[in-house]
């Protein structure tokens, strides 16, 4: 049986980051990093849509320790995977990954001190043991198999093609072809744009609109900086402009949702014109309530402006042979339907997590700064912010769980389990959050605490302080 100090799980941005910072804090400890995939890149190597990119500039997106060379902040998948393989080789990091190899079932054993983590090999169908000191879950938060797809009225009559963009066939023509995609956040304004450089037609069917916010795809500030300042400090400071912008914004939204809700709004209008619908346009909840859309260089206005692209806000009656059937009597053909209708949570790559061998229920966990579950001893994971990049907040914790580990070096101790205040603190939801998918997963995701360090921050300024500058002694936590 293999044995080493750390197993970090997963190969996205945040499991590379987290093999960075153990890399560089915690030299003394062996650790390793298990791909249940074959490449390395998470998202960005799994989605395969056109247009695919990311929702968050790349300064925030990306690592603090490896600057963003390309000029275009808002970046394609293509750009962001280079960007990860470039982090990968650059701090030699490929020697510690293992591909094919996915973890399907974890056990905390009291009397060793240890995981044993059953790991299913991709090549051969085998599993192995694989034991550790510390397990670090940088998996995601979704299903890699599939995404999330509503049952549709008669959906087997279409006789076209249908699809999900988390299932998208590189190889599908739709040159010519009238497309209908379904929803409106990310998946859905990426896509429009891209497919009508070349659809005959693309229809954006939503039920209700989603904010969007139009920002030009290179940071003009950034790019400025990088031609007179070294790489690191003009990624820095840049970093840091759009970290405070990002505050800056959210608390705005929250402060004066009307008024933000008409700025976004106006700046389309001003965009599109006599093509500009209030109705498509203004969603039914306040700004944040869910994650804004970005929309780079106004590509999806444009497309929309040229005549090839229209937005529809109506609900689904029935799929036909030859597209769907709205509730208010209207009907849009269709030769390709795309279900962007969002993901399926699934925690920890769907792991079966026990202790002792009994099994964990994970919902009723609450997460001690958003980083550790409560009475799971020695286990931590990434994540990042539903209202800005996820890597701040993944980074973080990654900062954090480096603490914590050169912590039990220094002190001789092999156990940390962190401890909730059942008696005198109260639980509640994880996320403040009306995402779909979040409300879909609300029974199955683990609670946060009403104060202290069981609280979940939704502010990377607050978790700096309490992750990166805090201490890790703290009466909550149970080292031993």
């Amino acid at each position: 049986m293999m044995e080493l100090d750390v197993v970090i799980v997963g190969a996205g941005l945040s499991g590379i980051g987290a093999a960075y910072h153990v890399q560089n804090s915690c030299p003394d400890r062996t650790f390793t990093v298990l791909e249940g995939r074959s490449a390395i890149g998470g998202t960005w190597d799994l989605f395969k849509y056109p247009g695919i990119r990311s929702d968050s500039d790349m300064y925030t997106f990306g690592f603090p320790f490896h600057p963003w060379k390309n000029p275009k902040a808002i970046a394609d998948a293509p750009s962001i995977l280079e960007y990860i393989n470039d982090t990968v080789d650059t701090f030699d990091l490929r020697k510690h990954i293992q591909f094919g190899k996915r973890v399907v079932g974890a056990n905390w054993s009291s009397e060793h001190k240890k995981w044993h983590l059953t790991v299913e090999c991709s090549e051969t169908g085998n599993q192995e043991i694989v034991g550790c000191q510390f397990l670090f879950m940088c998996s995601g938060y979704y299903d890699y198999t599939g995404g999330y797809e509503p049952e549709f009225p008669n959906a087997d009559v279409f006789e076209g093609v249908k699809i999900h963009p988390q299932k998208w066939d590189v190889n599908l023509d739709y040159s010519d072809k009238k497309v209908v995609i379904i929803g409106s956040g990310a998946t859905a304004v990426t896509l429009v744009p891209e497919l009508a450089k070349t659809a005959k037609e693309v229809t954006m069917l939503q039920r209700s609109p989603t904010f969007i916010l139009n920002l030009p795809s290179e940071d003009i500030f950034a790019n400025t900086l990088k031609k007179g300042l070294p790489k690191q400090v003009a990624h820095n400071i840049a970093r840091w402009k759009n970290i405070l912008l990002s505050i800056a914004m959210y608390k705005a939204s929250r402060k004066w949702p009307q008024g933000v809700s008409n700025l976004l709004r106006k700046q389309i209008k001003r965009t599109l014109g006599d093509k500009y619908h209030d109705k498509d346009f203004t969603p039914k909840y306040n700004p944040w309530d869910q994650r804004l859309c970005l929309v780079p260089d106004n590509d999806l206005f444009k497309a929309i402006k040229s005549g090839k692209a229209r937005i529809v806000t109506d609900t689904i009656k029935s799929f036909v042979k030859d597209g769907i059937e709205l509730d208010s009597g209207g009907k849009i053909e269709a030769d390709i339907i795309v279900t962007a209708t969002g993901l399926k949570v699934q925690l920890f790559g769907g792991m079966k997590l026990n202790v002792d061998e009994k099994p964990l229920d994970l919902s009723q966990s609450p997460a001690f700064k958003g980083v550790m579950l409560s009475d799971i001893p020695n286990f931590a994971f990434a994540v990042g912010y539903t209202n800005a990049s996820w890597t701040l907040k993944s980074d973080l914790n990654c900062i954090f769980l480096t603490k914590v580990l050169n912590y039990m070096k220094e002190n001789d101790y092999s156990v940390c389990i962190p401890k909730f205040d059942h008696e005198n603190m109260q639980k509640e939801e994880l996320l403040d959050f009306d995402a779909g998918y979040i409300k879909r997963a609300k029974n199955e995701l683990p609670k946060q605490g009403t104060e202290g360090p069981w609280k979940v921050h939704q502010n990377y300024i607050k978790d700096l302080f309490a992750l990166k500058y805090g201490s890790v002694k703290d009466k909550y936590l149970d080292y031993q």
